[in-house]
């Protein structure tokens, strides 16, 4: 494989003293090219978001790539798809109501850009049905800052890119001629404000306190437990390279009578890959044993709690969480930690408790849970219509 170590796209705009427009057109002009690769080969990539997009290199003017193909389709022209895939902020509206195509590539596209001239998700809530409703509500908030300094040109793209009827939503090829991208050059070079950098900063670093917590219960397992995940590594790495690919984990799970469906199986691969190199190393395949067990084992979700509870106070205070979140030169910064206690401290006491910690652990967004609810609430509000016009009765419904 590539190797690609110039960083994330947001870390590369945030290691920027100065951030602007042009710079964001410049990268979202990059993202739509890909899709349109993409689209061109009959492949829909279908988890577009900032972190698979790398720098080949530390080099200012390196090429910026995509990766991560592992939930990526075939498809023929007309084919609609029904599977729930891809990540929270960036699905379309129509893959929560299953049944898409490759428009849902120039959605997730729309999106970045949104994040990219803004520094925050166009569609946010606290939970999961919260967000999809926002998805599916469809309305852009082109008041908060920096939007009231941003050209019309690059608002009516993200307009025409998050258009909610896929049909009447841009091309990857109307993207690319649209006149923001066509002069990107000549795009406002004025700087979006620290308040943007500072948004994409929090992204970049959210999830690094669940995933050393998840690498921490992996190194804190007991002997019995270890030897029955060595087992099942050893049985699932097939070629005894100490890795496991993702074929050799579906006919791994296949084989241990896992009744999991193939997408649910790459979405698990794609959570357990932390360094984002194709393959489970040992660890990361106790992170996903962990994941299949749901985190049910308390003593495990204690164990980690513990290690990061420093002085067994019963609560991982902000220093605590600072050491936590810290970057490889050992700091961590100030905003980035406020923006992690305040996510993961419900009580608002400047402290996480247990509670609040195994709360944040086995959180995760279920989008077919969400799916049902869209549909229940469309079920409803049909029945509501229906015993309005007299057309069936309520016995009827029920």
């Amino acid at each position: 494989m590539e190797l690609c170590d110039g960083g994330e796209l947001f870390d590369r705009i945030v290691a920027r003293g100065r951030y602007t427009e042009r710079a964001a057109a410049a990268a979202a002009r990059t993202v739509a090219e890909v899709v349109r690769a993409c689209h061109a080969h009959g492949v829909m990539h279908r988890d577009l978001k900032p972190e698979n997009f790398l720098y080949a290199g530390k080099e200012e003017d390196a090429q910026l790539k995509a990766i991560d193909f592992g939930l990526s389709v075939f498809f023929r022209p007309g084919e609609r798809f029904s599977e729930i895939v891809g990540s929270p902020y960036y699905m379309a509206p129509e893959v929560l109501r299953r049944s898409y195509g490759p428009e849902v590539d120039i959605w997730s596209a729309g999106v970045i850009l949104y994040i990219l001239l803004c520094g925050v998700p166009p569609f946010w809530a606290e939970t999961e049905q919260g967000v999809a409703r926002s998805i599916l509500r469809g309305v852009l908030d082109f008041d908060r800052e920096p939007w009231p300094r941003i050209s019309d040109s690059a608002k009516s793209l993200v307009r025409q890119m998050l258009e909610m009827d896929p049909r009447k939503r841009l091309t990857a090829r109307q993207v690319l001629a649209h006149p923001w991208l066509q002069d990107a050059k000549k795009a406002p070079n004025v700087p979006l404000g620290d308040v943007v950098r500072a948004r994409l900063k929090q992204f970049s670093v959210m999830n690094r306190f669940k995933k050393k917590a998840m690498r921490v219960i992996a190194e804190h397992l007991s002997a019995e437990e270890v030897e029955v995940i060595k087992e099942m590594f050893a049985l699932m790495d097939t070629d005894n390279n100490g890795r496991v690919t993702l074929e050799e984990l579906k006919a791994g799970l296949a084989r241990v009578g896992s009744k999991l469906a193939e997408p649910e199986m790459e979405l698990l691969m794609e959570a357990a890959d932390v360094d984002g190199d194709g393959y489970l190393d040992y660890a990361e395949f106790v992170a996903i044993t962990i994941h299949l067990q749901r985190l049910s084992n308390d003593q495990h979700l204690r164990k980690a709690f513990l290690f990061f509870d420093r002085d067994s106070s019963g609560y991982i205070e902000r220093a605590e969480l600072a050491d936590a979140l810290a970057d490889d030169s050992g700091r961590a910064d100030d905003a980035i930690v406020d923006h992690v206690l305040q996510e993961v401290d419900t009580d608002k006491d400047g402290r996480v408790s247990f509670v609040e910690f195994v709360a944040m652990m086995k959180a995760g967004t279920d989008w077919r849970k969400a799916s049902r609810q869209y549909s229940k609430q469309r079920f409803k509000s049909l029945g509501n219509s229906l015993i309005k016009d007299g057309s069936i009765s309520m016995r009827h419904l029920k």
